[in-house]
């Protein structure tokens, strides 16, 4: 299960930039300004370690992106990422650098610990809906933060959310991340990250949709926050095409599912942004503004139109 879970879609490079322009723009450094100390993960298109700065000492986690993969996708990454820079929620690029024997690349970010959210995210709580509210109060933000900026992440998912040393959370990996188009601009590919965390949209393979993806995959983190397990079988596209499809069936029909049928402790403001996020049609799905601005996030009784 585990890795059917975690099986990813590679995205399709929509920047039309030469690998040399690529370089010459991030006026790259060297990789052997730091010393590699471990490994921390190994993903699609390389392999994530911690290491030591030689001059200052400071630790960092070095993603490894080889020469053979798309250098195109990985200036795009690099753009996703300092666009964002400077939110709590969201990892911070320090630096770009090369290796110019072999060609390969690397994205320098922050050390913030060697953990994901995948590796406790079932542990036994005396309050399940108060840790899935500060958890999910951290990828709201980061969420939020990312499209007020115009970025989509499109592969959030339990691994790709590091577990910061004392505490908080932060968004990483950005290689799936895109800018924004405007509406009515199709993208290259439609089923971009991890099949577990895909909305109904991109399932059906609409190449036209928007941030609201993002929404989704949150609202699935919270689903199996709650329920110590995932929200769908993922053993193949169809068969998550049927749960969605009934899910919603019994939602629109007697305004509960087999999801909330498990939830009975659940507060009503913390079923109406679970219900939020999970929204079939994506125009209805909560923004990430929205939900932060919800009764279950700020405390303050619900507002009267």
């Amino acid at each position: 299960m585990a890795a059917t879970r975690n099986r990813k879609r590679s995205a399709p490079e929509q920047d039309d930039a030469t690998t040399g322009g690529v370089k010459k723009r991030l006026r790259l450094g060297s990789i052997y300004d730091y010393r590699k100390l471990t490994v921390l993960g190994e993903g699609r298109d390389g392999v994530v370690f911690k290491a030591e700065h030689l001059r200052t000492g400071d630790m960092v986690a070095i993603k490894w992106v080889r020469a053979a993969a798309d250098q195109r996708a990985f200036i795009r990454e690099v753009g996703c990422l300092a666009t964002c820079r400077g939110h709590r929620n969201i990892v911070v690029v320090r630096d770009v650098v090369e290796d110019a024997s072999t060609g390969d690349m690397f994205i320098v970010t922050d050390f913030v610990g060697g953990r994901t959210l995948r590796l406790d995210l079932w542990m036994a709580h005396p309050d399940p809906e108060e840790r899935a509210r500060s958890v999910m109060r951290d990828l709201v933000a980061a969420a939020g933060a990312l499209h007020a900026a115009g970025v989509m992440h499109r592969d959030i998912k339990p691994d790709n959310i590091l577990v910061v040393n004392g505490g908080g959370l932060k968004l990483c990996d950005f290689g799936s991340a895109t800018p924004v188009k405007p509406p009515g601009k199709p993208y290259e590919e439609s089923r971009v990250g991890t099949l577990l965390y895909t909305s109904p949209e991109q399932l059906v393979d609409s190449e036209f949709y928007d941030p609201a993806v993002d929404m989704w995959a949150l609202g699935c983190i919270m689903a199996e926050i709650l329920t110590g397990g995932p929200l769908f079988d993922d053993s193949s596209e169809e068969r998550m095409l049927k749960e969605m499809a009934d899910m919603r069936h019994r939602l629109e029909s007697t305004g509960t599912c087999k999801l909330f049928d498990e939830l009975p402790e659940l507060s009503a403001a913390g079923r109406e942004v679970l219900a939020g996020m999970l929204a079939f049609n994506p125009d209805e799905r909560m923004t990430a503004a929205e939900a932060l601005d919800h009764r279950w996030f700020t405390g303050k009784p619900e507002r009267r139109s």
